[in-house]
């Protein structure tokens, strides 16, 4: 198992795909805020890439590993020690019996995942290990002093590599227009503008602060019947300024939604942290 030591602003046990498919009965998809990252430290321990793991948000983590393990850590690059001594992510790293590993702040990006050959096997809810934050379906947000089980080995070995390239990005999310643009002024604005990621963030989306997203004449005053909304919807709120949801976005929302980030590209909101520059480009 994991012993918990400290967990920084937050920690979750994600897994890949979440909850899908039952949105009709309020029930969010969740899991990972960057899938490509996690399903990158599973690769390098040898997991299937749905095992659970943890997603560690601004750093922050610490944990004693009572039995030999060997982890990868992906997504922000949060400098990682080991007893003291620094390693890289990236990489699968053995861990020996009672050995601490700790996790500093990133220099860049938001999350950090932490991948556990075995995965972590906590019981799935709804066919899922993930935590969903606004829902409480799955397990509890991660406390100190948590015991995490860790689940058999699996059959694939470590596969033989030296540092596996994280993917760059430059803050530029793709974006489909619609549905509801129609409500909106000039909702080219979207895509001409440049938005600044604001301290409203956590799972369920973030805010942005630029330019107003003024309504259409028409629908200056006009209320919106709630109505689904997916990961990557832009919701824009009466103050004009836009919300972009990720993993544990509610399945409804009365706000127009002006554009939908492209699913890949949903990753890389994922990681944009507050202050960072956001741009939207023309899918």
């Amino acid at each position: 198992m994991i012993r918990v030591l400290a967990t920084g602003p937050q920690v979750t046990v994600q897994d890949l795909h979440g909850r899908p498919g039952r949105a009709d009965l309020g029930v969010g998809v969740s899991g990972a805020a960057d899938r490509r990252a996690l399903a990158l430290a599973n690769r390098l321990v040898g997991n299937d890439v749905d095992a659970a793991g943890l997603e560690v948000t601004f750093g922050g983590f610490a944990a004693s590993f009572p039995t030999t393990a060997v982890v990868a850590l992906t997504g922000a690059p949060s400098p990682v020690t080991i007893d003291g001594r620094a390693t890289d992510p990236h990489r699968p790293v053995v861990v020996p019996a009672g050995s601490q590993v700790r996790l500093g702040t990133p220099p860049t990006g938001l999350r950090t995942y932490v991948a556990v050959r075995g995965g972590i096997a906590v019981d799935p809810v709804l066919g899922s290990r993930s935590t969903d934050v606004v829902s409480g379906l799955g397990p509890a947000v991660v406390a100190e002093g948590d015991e995490l089980p860790i689940g058999p080995r699996p059959a694939a070995a470590v596969p033989w590599i030296d540092l596996a390239a994280p993917p760059r990005s430059d803050g530029v999310l793709r974006v489909v227009l619609g549905p509801r643009d129609d409500w909106f002024t000039d909702p080219g604005v979207l895509l001409r503008s440049t938005w600044t990621v604001t301290e409203d963030a956590n799972r369920v989306g973030f805010r942005l602060d630029g330019p107003e997203l003024a309504r259409a004449e028409g629908f200056a005053d006009a209320e919106l019947p709630s109505e689904g909304v997916i990961r990557g919807s832009i919701q824009v709120p009466p103050s004009g300024r836009p919300t972009v949801f990720l993993a544990d976005h509610p399945v409804t929302g009365g706000y127009p939604v002006i554009g939908v980030v492209v699913d890949a590209d949903t990753d890389v909101a994922g990681q944009l942290r507050p202050g960072e520059a956001v741009r939207f480009r023309r899918a």
